[in-house]
């Protein structure tokens, strides 16, 4: 069922999803025909095990390019900084700003 705007209009999102749920029901009802009834369709006789043989070269390659993919990420991803240096960084920097919060004051009583 396509949920429906107000003025019975169907966003063209709701088109798209809609026929994404076709598509994938035929194609696994295919899948499913040529797997498990191979020759029920005529000329598809021995289909079964290419289709057996793309399946898991696909879930093989899907698995190991992600693993590539990982890889190359932590390889060209330069090193985070030590603990200790971002640490001193922080440091530097509570200073400087307890520095500048001691000058406006002091400022401030100058003025007044």
């Amino acid at each position: 069922m396509i949920i429906e705007k107000g003025d019975d209009e169907v966003s063209k999102d709701q088109i798209i999803g809609a026929l994404l749920v076709i598509i994938s029901i035929i194609v696994v009802a295919a899948y499913l025909v040529l797997l498990f009834f191979p020759g029920m369709i005529p000329g598809t006789e021995g289909w079964d095990i290419h289709l057996i043989k793309i399946t898991l070269f696909l879930a093989v390659a899907a698995v190991f390019g992600i693993l590539a993919w990982i890889g190359y990420t932590l390889a060209t991803t330069p090193p985070p900084k030590p603990i200790e240096e971002l640490e001193k960084e922080l440091e530097e920097e509570l200073k400087k700003l307890e520095g500048e919060e001691v000058e406006e004051k002091t400022e401030e009583e100058k003025k007044e």
